[in-house]
């Protein structure tokens, strides 16, 4: 690994001296595991009336969202990034402890009064498919009525939240010229065509699964191409299968990393996407940046919870050349 990314001993990594916003959920998640396959359970021609339960067979809380998981695994990386987002005062000390023993700034965070912090119930079956209930509590607030810091910030993302935050956001990131990724995942189905259009508009990374970057371009009406026209980069996670990080002309195929297990798949994108802000503060190569990204969201499959695994630099090393053959 070359010295000037690697953290110093109870320090950070040279990404951890740029500010870095991450604008989000922070939510609790409660995930239950069916022992079996939502298939079995669900009959196509009787959806019209679609009543079913499911018998699971563990339940753990943990702590989640968006912005929670992405800003967990900068830090474990070595980045000290600053969450935006709104909680509720109900229920929001057990996760504001655990984000102090982590070391995560939280003097952005809005404690909303008389409101429950989002919560995401979770039910994930043997082949990874997931059904999920959430409860915005606090989320339904949006944070740009209000105003938080962008002093100094070298870059954002966005990831799914209120949706009028995901449309505003973008335009408070452009005026103030700071570097964003745009990943609205779960809301792309709430966000129409024109949002989109111009959320995409201007970014430095639009990220999504292939369902949803397929989505957006049939919301948008913009072939790959185009889309390619209006963001620097275009990352589209595989799950399994790995990722294409697409820029210009260029496309690049990043080879799955090896779990160890696929215990909870819960996260992983939100791993990956830290992986991805680390390579892009170091202005590594985008084949590089991908393959770290895929690493950094194993570690996350092989827990169950989304903020449950640790890691080091020299574990993330051995395991990147175990996996690709090459020096991180």
């Amino acid at each position: 690994m070359t010295k000037n990314i690697m953290p110093a001993k109870g320090g950070s990594a040279s990404g951890g001296k740029q500010k870095i916003l991450v604008t989000g959920t922070v939510a609790y998640d409660r995930i239950m595991d069916f022992p079996g396959y939502f298939k079995d359970q669900i009959l196509p021609e009787k959806i019209h009336i679609l009543n079913v339960s499911f018998l699971v067979k563990e339940l753990k809380e943990s702590f989640g969202g968006t912005a929670g998981n992405v800003a967990y695994n900068l830090n474990l990386l070595g980045v000290q990034p600053s969450i935006v987002g709104n909680v509720g005062a109900k229920d929001f000390l057990l996760y504001q402890n655990w984000f102090k023993k982590n070391r995560i700034d939280l003097h952005q965070i809005k404690i909303l009064p008389n409101q429950h912090t989002s919560s995401a119930y979770i039910i994930t079956d043997q082949a990874d498919n997931q059904i999920t209930g959430f409860y915005p509590g606090a989320l339904s607030a949006p944070i740009t009525k209000k105003s938080f810091s962008t002093k100094g910030v070298k870059m954002a993302i966005i990831c799914a939240q209120n949706l009028v935050d995901m449309v505003k956001l973008p335009e408070i990131f452009k005026r103030k010229e700071i570097s964003y990724i745009f990943d609205p995942s779960q809301q792309v189905t709430s966000l129409t065509g024109s949002k989109l259009k111009a959320a995409i508009s201007g970014s430095r990374v639009l990220i999504g699964n292939d369902y949803e970057i397929s989505l957006i371009s049939k919301k948008t009406g913009w072939s790959t191409k185009q889309i390619l026209g209006k963001t620097e980069i275009l990352v589209t996670t595989l799950g399994a299968k790995g990722s294409i990080i697409r820029q210009g002309d260029k496309t690049y195929k990043i080879p799955p990393a090896k779990p160890r297990n696929t215990l909870d798949p819960t996260g992983a994108g939100d791993a990956y996407r830290a992986g991805l802000i680390y390579g892009l503060l170091q202005n590594w190569p985008l084949p590089k940046i991908g393959r770290l990204a895929g690493l950094v969201s194993v570690y996350t499959v092989e827990k169950y919870g989304t903020q449950t695994h640790k890691f080091t630099w020299k574990k993330l090393e051995k395991r990147y050349w175990q996996n690709f053959r090459e020096k991180l």
